[in-house]
């Protein structure tokens, strides 16, 4: 068989394969290799991913696209630590609604139970203004007993992928804030003492602290006197 003859076999078959695959865009090399070999066309998979055209589909959307379409609904728990001056360990928890930025919910306990987090969820939200999801990350706190209370309360729960704390991106800002404003300028006695700092701080934060992503208003919104 002539060199020519083989190059013209070879060019047929690269046209069988781009059109079967424009005509079946949801089929892939392996489909389209198994349809060929049903025709008695003897041909490798390799050849037939490389004569596939390309496809150039825009991508999914992401998690971002997610937070941005449904903040009004969405609402971001989490954890974190803060030593007293006798090196106890208390764990403040923080409750915030994605829309606003609005922090709904401070506590401090120096044991994180399921069951502890459950009763503050409960707390946070009316029955009639609970969020549709929940944003949380994977710490083995959230048991049973938060999954079961978010269900019963119509929240879907939504954790973040593992060592992904970008995905909560939001209330690790806000902790990060609550530590650079308030609580790295104080020693905390106890976790009565916590509680207040962390009420006083969530007062501020929501009347009267400015965000760049609300237009430099706060989260409850803040009217401007007349001399602006």
């Amino acid at each position: 068989m002539s060199r020519s003859h083989n190059a013209t076999r070879q060019y047929e078959k690269c046209g069988l394969v781009q059109t079967i695959s424009r005509d079946n865009p949801l089929w892939g090399a392996p489909r389209i290799h198994g349809e060929l070999l049903k025709l008695g066309i003897d041909i490798a998979q390799s050849t037939v991913a490389k004569y596939m055209p390309r496809r150039r589909c825009p991508p999914s959307p992401g998690w971002r696209a997610f937070l941005r379409s449904h903040a009004a609904h969405i609402a971001a728990i989490d954890l974190f630590v803060v030593p007293t001056i006798g090196f106890k360990l208390l764990y403040g928890l923080v409750i915030l609604r994605l829309e606003r930025r609005r922090l709904v919910w401070t506590n401090v306990t120096a044991n994180p139970t399921a069951e502890w987090i459950a009763r503050q969820i409960v707390e946070a939200f009316p029955w009639d203004e609970a969020p549709r999801y929940l944003i949380r990350d994977r710490d083995t706190s959230y048991g049973t007993a938060v999954t079961r209370r978010l269900r019963t309360m119509g929240i879907r729960d939504r954790p973040t992928a593992p060592r992904s704390p970008w995905q909560n991106g939001h209330v690790e800002r806000l902790i990060g804030s609550i530590r650079r404003e308030c609580l790295d300028h104080v020693v905390v006695f106890g976790e009565s003492h916590l509680r207040h700092l962390l009420t006083k701080y969530s007062a501020y934060y929501d009347e009267a602290r400015t965000h760049l992503a609300l237009n430099k208003d706060a989260p409850l919104h803040r009217e401007c006197p007349l001399v602006c």
